[in-house]
């Protein structure tokens, strides 16, 4: 059975959605011991080892999908609205946690049986405004007593070990990229070979507008930025390699290269993988990356900056999975790209 690290279990077992994610922010924090740790306003958290040039950022978001409760009826059904990009299906029948003024109200997202559902109505896809989140209370009165109109709410999913290294999990999206971030801040540091300095970067609120990633990068000024996320594995059934290329699960850290990277930090990547035999693919963007690499790259004058994936199938459920090989590879590419770095090095475009 495979060993999940022991931060990765705590962050992934943490609910924590775009603009509350302070529970997983206090786990990353208190293992950042090693660093010098700060905030920014928005709850970003960065912990820097080294003061001198160049500073490498290392980004991963640590919040997740969510949702939010938007209005307690008078029979004690809690409504609400989705935080971030929801496929509807897949929250029918699960189980929910809600983070009340008092602790976690648990429940289940509800919609109307299929038995009372006309015939055309069973063609349809449901729609989040057709369902609601069940807590037992018995009316109106009992359930604000629990839960505030405001409170955040996400999917009880634990995670769970799979066949090989293969893990299942809620919020891989992207506790993985806090997690590697912190770690390969940790290795670059222990090894003790680093010319400049290194600055993992736990950012909020990308789910909903990448707007972690920017803040932090405006108050930190790196000169070289990673974005850390995860990216579709390419081996799951109708999966397209001839739209995305070839990463699936096992495959090891996926270099992003394209329009808005830097094409000496993908060269710079792309080296440093072969140099410690790390196994590594290639994904193409003719525009933005969808991750924070996008605001990264034009914070204030414009960091060069690039991106590394983590193959991930099941993107957006309770049921992510994810090889933590490639888990594992990503941290020791970016903890060596870190040591690698020298003094006056040329990233020009």
């Amino acid at each position: 059975m495979v060993e999940i690290p022991s931060l990765l279990d705590k962050l992934l077992r943490a609910g924590a959605p775009s603009g509350h994610e302070g529970p997983a922010a206090s786990i990353w924090r208190d293992e950042a011991s090693f660093a010098t740790l700060t905030a920014d306003g928005l709850g970003s958290s960065i912990a820097r080892v080294g003061e001198e040039a160049p500073l490498l950022a290392v980004v991963g978001h640590i919040d997740e999908i969510g949702l939010v409760v938007t209005h307690i009826d008078e029979k004690g059904f809690l409504w609400f609205a989705p935080i971030g990009g929801w496929d509807p299906q897949i929250l029918v029948g699960q189980r929910v946690e809600v983070r009340g003024k008092d602790g976690l109200v648990p429940g289940v997202a509800g919609r109307k049986p299929i038995h009372l559902l006309e015939a055309d109505q069973r063609k349809k896809v449901v729609e989040l405004k057709n369902m609601h989140i069940d807590i037992g209370a018995a009316d109106g009165e009992e359930a604000a007593e629990l839960v505030r109109v405001g409170d955040p709410v996400v999917i009880a999913a634990e995670p769970m070990a799979v066949a090989g290294e293969r893990l299942v999990s809620r919020s891989m999206d992207n506790r993985l990229g806090a997690y590697v971030a912190l770690e390969s801040a940790r290795r670059a540091h222990e090894a003790g070979e680093m010319v400049g300095s290194f600055a993992a970067v736990a950012a909020v609120q990308e789910e909903i507008g990448l707007f972690g990633a920017r803040t932090a990068a405006f108050q930190l000024r790196p000169d070289i930025a990673i974005a850390v996320d995860v990216t579709h594995a390419t081996d799951a059934p109708g999966v397209d390699e001839k739209e995305l290329g070839s990463s699936p699960l096992g495959s090891g850290p996926v270099i992003g290269r394209g329009s808005t990277l830097s094409p000496k930090v993908f060269e710079l990547l792309a080296e440093t993988a072969e140099a410690e035999g790390i196994d590594y693919s290639v994904s193409a963007s003719g525009r933005g990356t969808s991750t924070d690499a996008d605001v990264l790259q034009i914070s204030r004058a414009g960091i060069p900056t690039g991106v590394v994936s983590i193959p991930l199938r099941y993107m957006h459920s309770p049921v992510e999975m994810v090889d933590l090989q490639d888990v594992e590879a990503v941290v020791n590419l970016l903890a060596a790209f870190g040591s690698r770095i020298k003094a006056g090095v040329d990233l020009s475009r």
